[in-house]
């Protein structure tokens, strides 16, 4: 009985140190939801996209990254609470977060998948994380952006952001 109590309470601190260490399954360790789907195919994720876009007149934006990045989700909260940002994302892109993971451990088919997407997007990884790929309606990729340049002390610039995202709408690379 004593060995059952001592195992329970083992998995329970356990359990507690894992959540006080990740966060809640939307959340990470600094309150920052998690916006990427690590299930999804990412090739079928950009295709959606690409179809929606096309019916809409706008753009893709590839935020690829992953939960594993701060920077990610930091840039994902940054451009949600700034309304001129948001609106200006909204009206002219199809935005998706897509989700690369660089040392995980993967299935080969999912390696392949994950291969095979950032092939198309132009290997944009070179560039650090996030990075944004920016697509036209045809899936053509017209611009990589490095995050580093958008940055200014530990958040974003907001006139860098907009300008980022003004510079290519489709009305302004038309």
């Amino acid at each position: 009985m004593k060995r059952l109590l001592l195992i329970a309470v083992a998995l329970f601190v356990s359990c507690a140190f894992t959540v006080a260490q990740t966060g809640s399954a939307t959340e990470n360790k600094a309150g920052l939801k998690r916006v990427y789907d690590e299930n999804l195919n990412q090739m079928e994720q950009i295709d959606q996209a690409l179809v929606k876009a096309k019916e809409e007149g706008k753009y893709v934006i590839c935020q690829v990254g992953g939960n594993w990045c701060p920077w990610c989700l930091k840039f994902a909260d940054y451009i949600t609470k700034d309304e001129e940002i948001a609106k200006l994302i909204a009206e002219n892109f199809v935005y998706i977060h897509v989700n690369y993971r660089p040392n995980a451990k993967l299935s080969e088919e999912k390696k392949a998948i994950t291969s095979a997407m950032m092939a198309r997007l132009n290997n944009p990884g070179r560039f650090g994380y996030p990075v944004f790929v920016v697509l036209n309606e045809e899936g053509t990729v017209v611009h990589i952006q490095d995050s580093s340049f958008l940055e200014e002390g530990d958040g974003y610039n907001r006139a860098k952001v907009i300008r980022f995202f003004k510079n290519w709408t489709p009305k302004a690379c038309k």
